[in-house]
């Protein structure tokens, strides 16, 4: 066998490796569609159907048993929020650590970076006390201000800025640009890729939040839809096809925004950079 045909043998088997650990990944999902249009008495089945059944009126009435417009709403509005707080707390932080010079820099982003080290159930309790003296409880607020800072954000784009040629910021220094006008026109427009990065996975995180507008929101008209989907499971508990449809309308439009954006998320870590 010649180089060029075991080069060939082994992209070809790379290839499969790759498609059937694609399909694994993916036949989670696939099936949740299965069970979603299938009917009911057939989900029991010894033998599990493997193809559709096409049973939309299960979609139907899921969305005849609750608000979803409403929910959708809400969930938009606290994840928007909390993406845009994020990016331009994760901006004026990492470039505060990465460009500028100030007493216990060091210091002080060691204790940021120990924050990621607590666990979010540990700091659950006071951060309802605090909000609940602030008046937030019950409200859209509170489930995205609290959240407005990621440590991870802060990191990805201090070590994006610090992969920045320092001549930029010579230039820009001899043009009287002060570190607000240099960030704003020239550092932020380059962390494109990092920017969307860390907006990627907060709305992914905003999305799937669960925990914590669970324990800070008690009213359905602010609540997002994974609260709503986790109460309508214990309704509809022995009704799978149900279930599978109200998760599959609740990850779908996730999913769509993955996809898309898959090739931004890997491009703005893998150029990130990881000068220290």
């Amino acid at each position: 066998m010649t180089v060029s045909r075991m080069r060939v043998a082994a992209g070809l088997g790379r290839y499969l490796l790759l498609a059937l650990f694609a399909a694994l990944f993916c036949f989670p999902f696939y099936w949740m569609l299965v069970v979603s249009l299938s009917k009911p008495s057939d989900v029991f089945t010894f033998t599990p159907h493997l193809w559709p059944e096409w049973q939309f009126r299960n979609y139907l009435q899921v969305w005849q048993s609750a608000d979803w417009l409403r929910l959708l709403a809400n969930t938009l509005l606290t994840t928007g929020g909390r993406v845009a707080l994020v990016l331009l707390t994760s901006v004026l932080g990492g470039y505060a650590f990465a460009a500028m010079r100030f007493w216990g820099k060091s210091v002080v982003f060691a204790l940021v970076l120990a924050v990621y080290m607590v666990p979010t159930e540990v700091t659950l309790v006071p951060n309802f006390i605090t909000l609940s003296h602030l008046g937030w409880l019950d409200t859209y607020q509170v489930q995205f201000v609290p959240l407005g800072a990621s440590v991870f954000g802060i990191f990805l784009m201090r070590q994006y800025f610090m992969s920045l040629p320092p001549d930029l910021w010579e230039a820009a220094q001899l043009d009287g640009c002060s570190h607000l006008r240099y960030l704003a026109l020239v550092a932020a427009p380059l962390a494109r890729p990092a920017l969307v990065t860390v907006g990627l996975l907060q709305f992914i995180e905003g999305w799937n939040a669960f925990l914590w507008p669970l324990i800070m929101t008690s009213t359905e008209k602010i609540q997002p839809l994974q609260v709503a989907l986790a109460a309508f499971s214990f309704v509809d508990s022995t009704q799978p096809v149900l279930l599978a449809a109200g998760a599959f309308m609740t990850t779908a439009p996730i999913l769509i925004v993955f996809f898309f954006a898959q090739r931004q998320l890997v491009g703005g870590i893998a150029t990130t950079g990881l000068r220290g």
